[in-house]
């Protein structure tokens, strides 16, 4: 009896060592899995805010800006020397030469009513395909109204200022102003400042069926100045001369003769080599008195530069 005894109580203390065996072995187990929770809820608020705070960013922003820019209109590809003169409405055309953005906009009737640029780069004889008239392109695009004699193919931005020739760039402009009216002052002003920024230039119509603009305003910086040119699309001397600003009788004789001194032939004109032969010194510019005598080709204010 009392060897019964001995077996139970040794049977009992093996279950109950057993027992807290597997008590600790859970104990152990739960506390490991409450510390893995614990572990990953505190990892995945660090990640997320990264996630957040870094990659949207930068990625979104340039395309917003396109968006924004041409917006409501299709932007197309056009050579820079496209005489045709036809332009789609509602289209966006980079008319910058080489890698420049300067970015032309039409309407619904095909009217170029506005060209901008970030940057105006001026033509660069050295590392550019120039001609020796200064032109990228051996003529400018035939837009409807240059046919007219006192109508030029105007440039908006022109090749010395680095723009190209195709009906993007190109607006029926009053021959006078455009070779040494505002136009030519304007251009040749951004010339002599090495350049200018935040261009824009804004061109109105008469109405939706001309495209011959009747008036046009320039607005850009030039060293940290802004600057406003507004001026209509007319012949300056005509204007000048209702204003009783022209020059008298006497002064015009006085121009005839030495003109006659100077054109050789006769023919009414004045090449290059007649103004060097007269003693004058290249370029002739916009203000000289020779230089509406002389065919200034790109319109750019200077003849012989």
């Amino acid at each position: 009896m009392k060897k019964k005894m001995n077996y139970l109580v040794l049977l009992l203390m093996i279950i109950v060592m057993v027992g807290c065996t597997n008590a600790e072995n859970l104990t152990v187990t739960n506390t490991e899995d409450a510390q893995q929770v614990v572990t990953t809820v505190n990892k995945e608020p660090e990640e997320t805010t990264q996630t957040v705070v870094d990659e949207p960013v930068a990625e979104e922003t340039p395309a917003q800006s396109n968006n924004e820019l041409f917006s409501g209109y299709k932007r197309i590809e056009v050579d820079g020397c496209d005489l045709s003169g036809y332009r789609e409405p509602n289209v966006v055309v980079d008319v910058g030469y080489g890698d420049r953005e300067y970015w032309a906009f039409t309407n619904e009737q095909g009217q170029l009513v506005r060209v901008i640029a970030d940057e105006i780069i001026l033509q660069d004889n050295s590392n550019e395909s120039v001609s020796s008239s200064g032109r990228y392109c051996s003529d400018e695009a035939k837009v409807p109204g240059v046919e007219s004699e006192v109508l030029d193919e105007g440039h908006v931005i022109a090749d010395s200022l680095g723009g190209v020739s195709n009906a993007y760039n190109i607006t029926p402009q009053d021959s006078t102003l455009n070779r040494y009216g505002d136009q030519a002052y304007m251009e040749d002003a951004i010339r002599k400042a090495g350049g200018a920024t935040d261009f824009e230039a804004i061109i109105t119509y008469p109405n939706t069926e001309t495209q011959i603009p009747s008036n046009y305003q320039y607005t850009y910086s030039l060293k940290g100045n802004v600057i406003v040119d507004t001026f209509d699309n007319v012949n300056p001397d005509e204007v000048n001369a209702s204003l009783g600003l022209t020059a008298s009788d006497s002064s015009d004789s006085t121009s005839s003769e030495d003109l006659s001194s100077v054109d050789t032939n006769g023919n009414g004109k004045v090449t290059i080599k007649e103004a060097k032969a007269a003693g004058y010194s290249m370029p002739i510019t916009s203000d000289h008195w020779l230089y509406k005598y002389m065919d200034d080709r790109d319109g750019d204010g200077m003849v012989g530069e």
